[in-house]
């Protein structure tokens, strides 16, 4: 089967990858903007085409949609201090995206929206992962709409991969206020699982899936959880909110894509509950437990020590 991933440097397609040619019988196109990124995904993966192109801009990138079954929509604007970076990545990438699609006839997509288009939380993410939700469904082609929360695993850049290399280094945690915020992580190797199972039974008939960690946790003792598998010593201190916030926006004015924001810390303290379903029994796949997906993202001889580019 021929499949063009989008964001295929990103979290998602590095882990989707590396399993989809463990069970065989793909033709991969990864398509990425991030050049340092994709030139890492080229040296693990030099059997696949990898395209450095922004899906915003028309270019030859649309040529490798050619004969394609198959379109994983992963790219997604995930953090950031401007909203314009939100609409462009998640918005108007994806209506070019889908116009080269159309160009060709149409072909199946595995949309991989978020949780947050759930969540209470109002921000940029939030608002453009929504926006890219419903332009994927009506596109007309035949599609499955996957929406995880918070994921981790290996090549996380951005999120609990940033915080174990954080605590690694630093001489205290900082944790916000009590932190007591629940949260339900998904590991990304249970995630790729359902993605390929979609591919594989050729699901396209718009169903949408919450697929959340089955597991719930305060994000304090997920901090934990990850310090004691990563091995860590770090002590962790909680920082009252207010003084975290600023925190935040005092480093937001020296670091022009720093890691975590003061809109993400907003969203971390919103009171969020997402519904788990029986996706290892819908999809036929084994979920992982937290402690040892833990331990597998952060223990793995080759893969837990690369490390992408912010």
């Amino acid at each position: 089967m021929r499949i063009a991933i989008t964001g295929a440097a990103g979290l998602v397609a590095q882990n989707l990858i590396l399993r989809l040619k463990a069970r065989g019988g793909y033709e991969i196109v990864g398509i990425d903007k991030h050049a340092a990124n994709a030139r890492i995904l080229r040296e693990l993966h030099p059997d696949i085409q990898v395209v450095v192109a922004d899906l915003a801009e028309p270019g030859e990138w649309e040529a490798s949609l050619d004969g394609v079954e198959a379109v994983v929509v992963a790219h997604a604007q995930i953090g950031g201090l401007q909203e314009e970076e939100f609409h462009r990545n998640n918005v108007a990438a994806t209506e070019r995206l889908l116009d080269a699609i159309a160009k060709r006839g149409g072909c199946r997509l595995v949309h991989i929206s978020s949780s947050v288009v759930n969540s209470a939380a109002v921000d940029w993410y939030t608002e453009t992962k929504k926006a890219q939700e419903r332009l994927v469904l009506a596109s007309g082609n035949p599609c499955v709409v996957l929406r995880p929360t918070l994921m981790f695993g290996w090549f996380d850049r951005k999120h609990v991969g940033w915080l174990a290399r954080f605590m690694q280094r630093a001489p205290a945690f900082p944790v916000p206020g009590h932190g007591r915020y629940l949260r339900q992580p998904l590991y990304a190797g249970d995630f790729c699982a359902v993605i390929a199972a979609c591919l594989e039974r050729r699901l396209g008939d718009g169903a949408q899936y919450d697929i959340t960690g089955q597991e719930r946790i305060d994000y304090i003792d997920l901090i934990r959880t990850v310090r004691a598998a990563c091995g860590a010593r770090t002590p962790i201190v909680r920082v009252p909110y207010g003084v975290f916030w600023l925190m935040l926006r005092t480093y937001a004015l020296f670091d022009r894509d720093p890691p975590f924001t003061t809109k993400q810390l907003e969203a971390l303290v919103t009171p969020d509950i997402f519904d788990v379903i029986d996706w290892p029994g819908i999809f036929g796949v084994r979920a992982t437990p937290l402690r040892e997906a833990m331990e597998e993202t952060f223990r793995h001889p080759r893969y837990a020590p690369v490390t992408l580019e912010f």
